[in-house]
C-alpha cells in the first residue's frame, strides 16, 4: 500500500503513514521519515503483545499525531519510566514510550495501514529471544545493553 502525502504551507510534500487499532477507535499518523525499525525480543514486549517479538517503528514524538475521538487510548505505566499505549475497546497494543528514549514514540509496525520508508534493520534484545521461533534473516542482533 502506498503512503499518504500532504502539502504543508511551504508547498513541500510530507509523506505520511497512517495506522490504527483493530477496531478503528484509535488512529495515528506518522509524518515520515521514521528514525528506525527493529524487532524487539525483550520479555516485556513478549508479555505485553503475547508474541515472540514485536516490530517497532521509532520516530520523534512530534512527528506522530493521534486521533482518539472515542477516548479509547489507555496507557500502562511500566517499570523504568516506560508507558505502553493500547486501545481500551479492542485491546490492540499501539505505542511505547520510555524515559530511556526521551522525545521518541515507538509504534507497533503491524498496526500501520500505509507503507513505511524503511524495513526492519535489527533484532534488539536478542539475548532473550524465544527458542521456539527460528530466525532466518541476516539482520544484525543486539543484546540487552544493561546486562
Amino acid at each position: 500500500m502506498k503512503s499518504a502525502a500532504t502539502a504543508d504551507f511551504t508547498g513541500e510534500v510530507a509523506r505520511l503513514a497512517r495506522g490504527s487499532c483493530l477496531c478503528g477507535a484509535v488512529n495515528f499518523t506518522l509524518r515520515l521519515p521514521s528514525k528506525w525499525v527493529a524487532h524487539c525480543h525483550c520479555t516485556r514486549c513478549q508479555r505485553a503483545h503475547g508474541a515472540a517479538l514485536v516490530t517497532w517503528v521509532g520516530a520523534a514524538a512530534d512527528q506522530v499525531s493521534i486521533d482518539d475521538g472515542q477516548a479509547a487510548l489507555r496507557w500502562f505505566e511500566g517499570p523504568g519510566g516506560s508507558r505502553r499505549g493500547f486501545c481500551a475497546h479492542c485491546g490492540s497494543s499501539l505505542f511505547f514510550c520510555a524515559d530511556r528514549w526521551p522525545g521518541e514514540m515507538h509504534m507497533a509496525r503491524a498496526n500501520f495501514i500505509d507503507a513505511l520508508d524503511r524495513e526492519p534493520q535489527l533484532h534488539a534484545y536478542f539475548d532473550t529471544h524465544v527458542s521456539w521461533l527460528a530466525h532466518a534473516d541476516a539482520l544484525p542482533t543486539a543484546d540487552d545493553p544493561d546486562v
